[in-house]
């Protein structure tokens, strides 16, 4: 973090200063009222339907059985499904980004006033800035502000300044990385005694699958019999250029490249690289592929490749691992915190070690038991549960540093 880097012993005083919060927020009164904004929650079958709104649907699945004491009360669209717990559904179309920034900015807060919460969680980076009640504010990754050219201006622009100022505004930051925490502290300031970590989670139905439905699948999605697997949205931040000029490296005519996932910005770009190279026949995308069918599209891969260069977390990896497929990944920002010693990482900017690790991760019999092996055991490190834990304690901390400050004398 070169310049910005925390001395040891400020780092331990901190530390010792939210144990404090924390011992304090543990006897704090049972009975509060969590809001959560939760207008990112889709309904809708595409690529919108992942990534966070996978970690929001799963945290609010998990929060009331893990924190009895505390009251939910979720905020969402009128497509979205369900939580179990209350809900104050909005009949605007919030799936539209100016109709949900028009709410979040314009009417949450007097929702949360209306309904009395005593803490509001934005779950998705940005927070009403007229709200003046305890606030905890998500960030998932900050790839705005370290690759801007990979956004539309517009998107760029409104993220970078709304997640800042949210950020220093919050009682408390959740980050869903020990990278994202150190990014979101870096870049805008943050105390990192305020800013908290809670990981996503891994569902139980990432498992490796039986044979015969693996190749029961394979053969009804008229999947190649060896492929290599990049699931995410299809978008240039992804690094899918260089995945794809090394798997032209490769030179194996009986191993074809699966692109399945969303069509998101600028997706174009990569539709010409592939005829460029002339591998309209070998790359190979079936477009957005539904939540039901994701653990039998890892368990039918030969490998998962993710050469992204930034992730807040990095989901899909640790999908695959659980699944026991093996991972080849771009060594940067969070990814090494997901995959630890279970998958071959490279740098995310030469074509021939990506093509290299690729070889070996299809070819090399040694190297792809120890995958298959260590996969399940990595990714076992992540539970909902324990996303929801971190987060109920976060909010207790906040909550607790509300109540301190208003009993301290003016």
């Amino acid at each position: 973090m070169g310049r910005y880097a925390i001395r040891n012993t400020q780092y331990a005083i901190r530390i010792m200063r939210s144990d404090i919060i924390q011992n304090m927020a543990d006897a704090a009164t049972p009975d509060w009222h969590i809001g959560l904004n939760a207008h990112l929650l889709s309904g809708r079958p595409n690529y919108r339907g992942a990534g966070i709104h996978q970690y929001i649907r799963n945290l609010l699945a998990h929060l009331p059985s893990v924190e009895p004491g505390l009251r939910f009360t979720a905020m969402v669209g009128p497509d979205a499904p369900s939580p179990p717990m209350a809900i104050l559904r909005s009949r605007l179309p919030t799936a539209r980004p100016i109709v949900r920034i028009f709410w979040e900015q314009l009417i949450q807060s007097w929702v949360a006033r209306r309904a009395g919460f005593d803490l509001l969680h934005s779950m998705a980076f940005v927070i009403p800035l007229a709200y003046r009640g305890p606030h905890v504010v998500t960030v998932y990754d900050l790839s705005f502000e370290l690759a801007p050219e990979r956004f539309s201006a517009a998107r760029r622009s409104y993220l970078s300044t709304f997640t800042a100022l949210s950020c220093r505004r919050a009682q408390r930051v959740l980050a869903i990385s020990e990278n994202t925490r150190a990014d979101v502290i870096r870049l805008y300031g943050v105390p990192l005694e305020r800013v908290d970590v809670a990981y996503p989670g891994i569902g139980p139905q990432f498992r490796p699958y039986p044979q015969g439905a693996v190749q029961e699948f394979r053969s009804r999605s008229a999947l190649p019999e060896k492929f290599i697997l990049y699931l995410g949205t299809i978008e240039p931040r992804k690094n899918l250029e260089l995945l794809i000029r090394a798997f032209a490296h490769l030179q194996l005519p009986e191993v074809k490249l699966v692109l399945a996932g969303g069509r998101g910005w600028m997706y174009k770009e990569i539709l010409r690289l592939v005829e460029y190279l002339q591998l309209n026949g070998s790359v190979i995308f079936p477009g957005y592929v539904a939540a039901r069918d994701l653990p039998l599209w890892y368990n039918a891969a030969s490998v998962f490749a993710y050469p992204s260069v930034y992730e807040g977390f990095g989901i899909p990896p640790a999908e695959a691992m659980a699944c026991g497929t093996p991972v080849v990944v771009a060594d940067t920002s969070s990814i090494p915190e997901v995959v630890g010693q279970a998958a071959i990482r490279v740098p995310a900017d030469s074509v021939e070690a990506l093509a290299e690790a690729l070889h070996q991760a299809l070819m090399d019999s040694t190297v792809i038991q120890c995958l298959r092996e260590r996969g399940p055991i990595q990714a076992s490190r992540f539970t909902w549960m324990a996303t929801a834990r971190a987060t109920a304690a976060c909010y207790r901390r906040a909550l607790a540093a509300m109540a301190t400050a208003e009993e301290v004398p003016r």
